[in-house]
């Protein structure tokens, strides 16, 4: 019987072995790439745009990943991204279908995988004491020869690595340069200058999209938009004929993707300017006019007022000679005052606007709406009348009153849209019936910002002539805007979808409410300690001075005394002031010993005790089915001779 056992419990064991290996080849078979995302952020969780260009790839796209393991050994931050960035691109290269080929390369001093680097655009850096050059970007090629590049994953912009690996993707399945239509009534190119009599130069956020787009102008009167465009741009629109809203109307329908600066009061609009009098054009009609387009595309926009900011109103001198004042017309907006999550705004750190309006959404609008830009709470509407006449800013204080409201300054508005002109063509405008659209092929791609002064070189860059030429020198971010939100609605649809995700570091947030709240408790007496230290080391400076400077002179013995006790004295200061700034962290010493106590003695005493109580229970269990189940009777047959029972 116990051989029997012991061969039925060897051969179960086998059994369960091959079992077990069985089904990990079979899981491993059937489950390939099958995730289970459950971080709180969902960041191993590739968004649908991503895995859609990826997956719908005309051509194959070479991924190379330079990372120097080597030199990162002693940096365990950098090791971790590194891991990140790698587990995403394997990701992706295992939705791709095979488009995707990823190759991981930890390039050499002096080899043909560093040479490899510098090739495709990835350029080292150099990491600890010793500068080893250090490698963490990406290179792509496709099959025509182009190729692109991540210089190094940086690690402050780990929130866009999935936006800019599916940017660098798409740009490599793309051949050509996007087409960008301006459409503008501002005097954006230069040439002659009504406001002020002069010659004017081109506006430099036009000169720069021309150099990175194939720019195509039109004019507020043309009567329809190319079907090749990838972004219109439309500046300050005003006087559009009606073949012009309703070309850009049918051109919102197919999908197009829109770039928008509408104004209530453009500084920079010469309407009703004679040549040589500015002031001619102070009560003229400066307000942009869309029609009714934005109504349609689920937008307000209120073209009587302007906004004023208490918060952000910015210091400006009117006229030279006068002291400065404090305009909130004129809007100096920081970072706290962008979308940190989108990828046109989450750079940008400084933006200078004037007389900016403001938008909001409409009731029972089917789009979606994204402030991008966004006013402190110190801010409220003020009538555009204010604005046209001012001679002195601080007028515009007077009786103003913040609502307490942050009122959008830009916007990304995306979603299914219907036609502004649901009877056809407007009157006068000749278009086939059969080919007018009243509702969205695709959705609608938005961006829109309440403000088109903006893009005047005045707000955000300094012209400077040096030796002969201009030079242009940028103190704002308005630039960077604007070629940020083409640069991203040039892309598809797919790569418009994607946002700004978590990080895959986790702060300490106990820790550092900790610290805080030690820093505050024991930041007034680290100071008075500090103070005290400087005073006890100047008097035995003093000291010690004048011993120096004649030697032949002796110190009395009540001054030598008092040196002992200013030594002595800035020992205990120095003492003291260690331990108050060891007290600093003592509450998260104490934290760090509750953790270590309880992962070490607490969970496995715990788990223990568990285990405890199950064997006792199942014992019992075991003890009481023994005593209900009655012993065995005995076979008589079985039964010894000697133990047979005998009738009589």
């Amino acid at each position: 019987m116990t051989m029997k056992r012991s061969t039925l419990g060897t051969g179960t064991l086998l059994l369960l072995g091959v079992l077990f290996v069985a089904l990990t080849v079979l899981s491993a078979n059937l489950l390939r790439g099958a995730r289970l995302d459950l971080t709180e952020n969902r960041l191993y969780t590739i968004a649908p745009g991503t895995t859609h260009l990826v997956s719908n790839l005309a051509e194959p796209v070479s991924l190379h990943f330079f990372f120097s393991s080597e030199a990162a050994t002693g940096y365990p931050a950098l090791r971790t991204y590194g891991t990140r960035v790698r587990e995403f691109l394997q990701e992706l290269a295992s939705r791709s279908g095979g488009k995707l080929r990823l190759s991981v390369i930890d390039p050499q001093p002096f080899s043909e995988e560093e040479d490899r680097a510098a090739e495709l655009g990835v350029r080292a850096i150099p990491l600890g004491g010793e500068g080893k050059a250090f490698y963490f970007g990406l290179g792509a090629t496709n099959s025509t020869d182009g190729h692109a590049a991540i210089e190094f994953f940086d690690p402050a912009k780990e929130a866009f690595l999935e936006y800019d690996v599916a940017k660098l993707i798409h740009q490599l399945s793309t051949s050509h340069k996007p087409v960008v239509a301006w459409l503008s009534s501002l005097p954006m190119d230069g040439g002659f200058d009504p406001m002020s009599g002069q010659v004017a130069d081109p506006w430099l956020v036009l000169g720069q999209a021309e150099q990175l787009f194939d720019v195509r102008p039109l004019q507020p009167d043309a009567r329809e938009i190319g079907a090749d465009v990838d972004v219109l741009v439309v500046v300050h629109p005003k006087d559009l004929s009606p073949a012009m809203q309703y070309a850009i109307d049918q051109y919102a329908l197919r999908g197009g993707h829109i770039l928008m600066f509408v104004d209530p009061l453009s500084e920079a609009d010469p309407s009703g300017a004679e040549p040589g009098n500015p002031l001619t054009a102070l009560g003229a009609d400066r307000a942009s006019d869309p029609g009714p387009l934005l109504a349609a595309w689920g937008v307000a926009f209120d073209r009587e007022h302007a906004i004023g900011d208490l918060e952000r109103g910015l210091v400006v001198a009117m006229r030279p000679g006068e002291p400065p004042t404090r305009h909130i017309g004129i809007l100096g907006l920081d970072a706290s005052s962008v979308a940190g999550d989108d990828v046109v705004t989450t750079t940008l750190t400084s933006l200078n606007l004037a007389s900016s309006g403001y938008l909001a959404p409409l009731d029972g609008a089917t789009t979606r709406f994204e402030p991008l830009l966004s006013t402190s709470t110190q801010a409220a509407p003020l009538p555009v009348s204010r604005f046209q006449m001012l001679m002195d800013p601080a007028t515009l204080r007077d009786g103003f009153r913040p609502t307490g409201e942050r009122y959008a300054l830009a916007a990304r508005v995306t979603g299914e849209v219907r036609s502004a002109f649901p009877d056809g063509p407007p009157a006068g405008v000749a278009g086939d019936a059969a080919m007018h659209l009243t509702t969205s092929q695709k959705p609608l791609n938005l961006v829109i910002v309440a403000d088109s002064d903006l893009l005047s070189d005045f707000l955000w860059v300094r012209q400077q002539n040096l030796f002969g030429q201009r030079v242009a020198q940028v103190w704002a971010n308005n630039g960077d805007l604007v070629w940020n939100a083409l640069d991203n609605l040039a892309g598809s649809n797919d790569l418009i979808s994607i946002r700004g995700r978590a990080t895959f570091t986790r702060p300490f947030d106990r820790v550092d409410a900790l610290r805080r709240s030690a820093e505050g408790r024991l930041r007034s007496k680290e100071q008075e300690l500090e103070q005290q230290l400087q005073d006890t080391e100047q008097k035995l400076a003093a000291l010690e001075t004048g011993r120096n400077e004649s030697s032949d002179v002796l110190l009395t013995p009540e001054q030598e005394r008092e040196l002992q006790r200013f030594q002595h004295e800035k020992l205990r200061i120095r003492k003291e002031l260690r331990d108050v700034r060891l007290e600093l962290d003592q509450d998260i010493r104490q934290l760090g010993n509750r953790l270590k106590f309880t992962n070490i003695v607490v969970v496995p005493l715990l788990f223990a005790g568990l285990a405890l109580l199950a064997a006792l229970w199942r014992r019992r269990q075991r003890r009481h089915r023994t005593a209900d189940t009655p012993p065995p009777r005995p076979d008589p047959a079985q039964l010894p001779p000697t133990a047979s029972r005998v009738d009589t």
